[in-house]
């Protein structure tokens, strides 16, 4: 397939999820396999190596995690994007600046994540659905389907295979279960039944950072990720910021049909980091709390995300670590 657009997706790879990053790798090469015009695809990583948070155990050495990554991205067939940075850099701030560098250069930014599998079709539909929309609706964004999820409100983004099936807490043994590892292979056996696209356009925007698509005409209008925001939930913050300039009036597109994998509690997550050992590797939860800077900059950032438009300090690592010592 020739695509019309361009786009870029872009990931975040901290040290210690380059066990886990392989998958994601792999199902974004596999989008890449049918389109004629890769150069209208920039792929975008940046794997950072700083330890001011997370400390490497003494089971593998960083430089030895920094050849792996460079020769994954050596191992693309295209041109990709990539740097190592030393540098504290969080996913905000990560999706922040690639939004902001890109929004000029593509037509259609997606967020890629360390933990996801994206559909091999991923380009096709992004590319198909842009170019039917663009004339009249050039400012949207858009969400493949997902896993079932824990309350009623992810309902229109839950895959249809997936919605009528329980949630049970904990589960990771159902393969519709919010904690079940999928494989690539899967997601293609639901994704190859389709025959026909349902896309459909939510009520409200619902949707999380994991796989989100964003036509760069949004970033290009002042929507963005505020930098008070600096650790997580600028999913969040990017939402509340998308609401109060244009109240709701972009439209979210949800390819109801087409699962994107989130494996959110996969056990590589968060490999050889000092003081997480005999946790088990799929509680990703459990290795944060072990931490006492995480709940305070969890806290702290939730707060600034919750607040962006009201009379509140906004605080910031310096605040997190001043607390921590």
């Amino acid at each position: 397939m020739k695509l019309n657009n361009k786009f870029a997706i872009g990931c975040l790879v901290q040290w210690y999820e380059m066990e886990l990053v392989g998958e994601y790798v792999e199902s974004v090469k596999n989008s890449l396999e049918n389109i004629k015009n890769k150069k209208n695809i920039i792929v975008d990583f940046t794997f950072a190596t700083n330890q001011d948070l997370e400390k490497i155990d003494k089971t593998v050495d960083i430089n030895i995690l920094r050849f792996k990554f460079q020769d994954m991205m050596k191992s693309f067939d295209i041109d990709v994007e990539w740097r190592v940075t030393n540098k504290l850099v969080t996913i905000a701030d990560y999706r922040r600046w690639f939004n902001d560098y890109y929004c000029e250069k593509v037509d259609v930014l997606m967020w890629g994540e360390t933990d996801s599998l994206i559909p091999k079709q991923t380009f096709e539909i992004l590319d198909s659905l842009h170019t039917q929309v663009k004339t009249n609706s050039p400012k949207y964004i858009s969400f493949f389907s997902t896993c079932k999820m824990w309350d009623e409100s992810w309902k229109p983004l839950e895959h249809p295979d997936f919605t009528d099936k329980p949630f049970i807490d904990g589960d990771t043994k159902n393969w519709w279960s919010l904690k079940y590892n999928m494989s690539i292979d899967e997601m293609y056996k639901i994704n190859d039944k389709v025959e026909e696209l349902d896309i459909q356009i939510a009520n409200q925007y619902k949707f999380n950072g994991c796989g989100l698509v964003i036509s760069s005409e949004v970033i290009k209008s002042g929507v963005n990720i505020p930098r008070s925001v600096f650790f997580i939930h600028e999913d969040t913050a990017f939402m509340h910021n998308l609401i109060k300039m244009f109240d709701n009036n972009i439209p979210q597109f949800i390819i109801k049909n087409i699962l994107l994998v989130h494996n959110r509690k996969h056990p590589k997550k968060r490999s050889y980091i000092l003081g997480e050992d005999g946790i088990d590797g799929g509680d990703v939860g459990a290795k944060r709390l072990t931490h006492d800077w995480y709940m305070k900059a969890n806290k702290m950032c939730e707060h600034n995300a919750y607040n962006l438009f009201n009379q509140s300090k906004t605080y910031t690592w310096e605040d997190v670590f001043n607390e921590s010592r």
